[in-house]
């Protein structure tokens, strides 16, 4: 009985510890940007999006990966997307519909493990407060399909001092001028 009770409340005390070690920083979701339209990349109303697509059309459309990050929210495992180690001039899109995402101008090496750019190209994304996994962080949406690109911290580099860390999966590159 005295183990399991000892067992209990360490664990309890690993996880608030883990739970306060977690707290990202990031910067609130520009004022008058379209939070509505983000509010789900599944859930939220699909006539705020240009690019509509029933879940069962998505599903023919995307891979089960592209499926699981644009859609429900997920997040590819790091050092896995062949975009981390993309460096060719071109331009990075969403793979859910093709819009222009990120200049590979704005790309550099986060060391995360996930392709990270230091601003999106102008009315590419939107982004939305998002409290999962007992963290405040900003989540970045696909502005034309409202799929899930992944988050945006204040830790990166001049001139915004913006991260915008982006699943691999979720976006396709074009070799060529950005």
């Amino acid at each position: 009985m005295d183990i399991r009770r000892r067992l209990l409340l360490s664990g309890g005390g690993a996880l608030a510890a883990m739970a306060a070690l977690g707290q990202w920083r990031v910067r609130a979701a520009q004022a008058g940007s379209d939070t509505a339209a983000a509010s789900s990349a599944t859930s939220g109303p699909a006539e705020h999006f240009a690019v509509v697509h029933t879940e069962a059309e998505w599903r023919r459309l995307l891979t089960p990966a592209q499926y699981e990050v644009l859609r429900n929210a997920g997040t590819e495992r790091q050092f896995t997307s062949p975009l981390n180690n993309e460096h060719r001039t071109g331009t990075f899109a969403c793979a859910g519909c093709a819009t222009n995402l990120f200049a590979s101008s704005t790309k550099f090496d986060s060391g995360t493990g996930w392709p990270s750019f230091y601003a999106p190209l102008p009315h590419a994304v939107v982004e939305h407060e998002d409290r999962s996994f007992g963290m405040v962080r900003t989540e970045v949406h696909c502005h034309c399909c409202g799929g899930h690109l992944g988050h945006v911290f204040d830790d990166g580099p001049k001139p915004t001092g913006l991260r915008y860390c982006m699943n691999g999966v979720a976006m396709t590159f074009k070799p060529g001028s950005a």
